[in-house]
């Protein structure tokens, strides 16, 4: 990733850093930035013991000092790879930090990043990326890549959580017969599923007045109510259509409910994905994708085939639970919302917004920036409250 700028680090105070202080968790202070040494100490050139004596302190300019122990340029780039922060430099950073260890100190959040309305990180330099990270190279089609990578998953987690940023959308295949299927401009939701809500709810609506009616449905009996709306009276219409809307009411409640358990049980199955390239590639496929480039305009709302995979066993169920006009109803209110929810999850990305979708960019920023464990509603926080998972 491209190196950033000394304003936008995340700030550590000395307290915060004399915290980690052992040979398994070794961070030290060098000209004013952070390093998490861990990984290093055993493999120190000059002996552990020389690292540890500086464990959790600032090293002032004993790296420095050739009588002390002699450094190539390497080591210095070497000790550059493993950067985490810096110390605040300014009487507001300070102040920052004081406020921060009154509430209890370091979260382990990104707390320097602020999000904004018009919040736009820094775009992601591909070359040093690679370089640095060794992950997937931005230059190239994605999907090969992690098809043919033996990442652990440890390595893979760290990485898609490190959100990147590219001026045009990534490419995933080579062909563009694969490619054209993962590309999806936001209005294609709208564009596919409100129709297919509208006519779900229409197909709700008749069999609550069928029902009413004692009348028989099927093919012929759809057509006329359509086009014939007076075959059934107008007492029997106005129940149907009330009927219908408390199923889509219920519809928009359960899909919320949806969003979020889907988001934090499906999408965020961190702690129990296998450890299989396989496992991997399908994660990257259904959200690491998301989290690793989370402003990719074309991969912000969910491809229609996908919805409806995902979709269908819901439906099913519906059926299975439900009579068919309510199951319809609700399915239809399910639909409608997801639209909202897809179309909101793209606004909170890239639109400036109202007040209130202002506060759920924040929100749903802070979930890709700050902690992707918390925070999994987008469309309101409601379900995040309700289960302990607030940001």
């Amino acid at each position: 990733m491209a190196a950033a700028s000394s304003s936008k680090m995340q700030l550590f105070s000395a307290d915060d850093v004399s915290k980690h202080n052992t040979a398994t968790d070794c961070w030290v202070i060098h000209r004013g930035k952070v390093y998490d040494v861990s990984e290093f100490v055993e493999d120190h050139p000059g002996g552990d013991d020389l690292i540890l004596r500086y464990a959790g302190k600032d090293m002032g300019e004993t790296m420095d000092d050739p009588q002390e122990h002699s450094h190539s340029d390497s080591a210095y780039e070497l000790l550059d790879e493993h950067i985490i922060g810096r110390l605040p430099t300014t009487d507001a950073e300070k102040q920052a930090l004081t406020e921060r260890a009154a509430k209890g100190g370091y979260s382990g959040k990104d707390d320097s990043i602020v999000i904004t309305d018009d919040f736009h990180p820094e775009e992601t330099d591909f070359s040093s990326d690679y370089k640095a990270h060794k992950f997937l190279d931005l230059n190239k089609p994605l999907m090969p890549q992690m098809l043919r990578a033996n990442f652990s998953k440890q390595f893979y987690l760290e990485q898609v959580h490190s959100p990147r940023h590219l001026k045009h959308p990534a490419r995933f295949f080579n062909q563009d017969y694969l490619e054209v299927f993962t590309r999806t401009p936001w209005y294609v939701v709208p564009m596919v599923w409100l129709p297919i809500a509208s006519a779900i709810f229409f197909r709700s609506t008749t069999q609550f007045a069928a029902n009413l009616a004692k009348t028989p449905l099927n093919a012929h009996t759809w057509y006329e109510a359509a086009t014939k709306p007076t075959q059934f009276d107008t007492s029997v219409w106005s129940i149907a259509l009330t009927q219908t809307a408390v199923c889509w009411v219920v519809g928009v409640v359960i899909w919320t409910l949806l969003e979020y358990g889907i988001h934090r049980f499906l999408f965020h199955i961190d702690d129990i994905l296998p450890d299989k390239p396989m496992f991997l590639t399908l994660h990257f496929l259904l959200h690491g994708v998301h989290h690793y480039l989370p402003m990719d305009r074309l991969r912000l709302v969910m491809p229609p085939l996908l919805f409806f995979l995902l979709s269908y066993p819901f439906t099913q169920l519906a059926h299975v639970l439900f009579p068919t006009a309510v199951a319809n109803g609700i399915i239809a209110g399910a639909f409608s919302m997801y639209v909202v929810y897809d179309c909101m999850h793209y606004a909170l990305h890239h639109t400036r917004l109202p007040q209130y979708l202002k506060n759920m960019k924040q929100y749903h920023l802070e979930h890709h920036y700050k902690n992707f464990e918390l925070g999994f509603g987008v469309t309101s926080k409601v379900w995040d409250y309700v289960f302990g998972t607030q940001l």
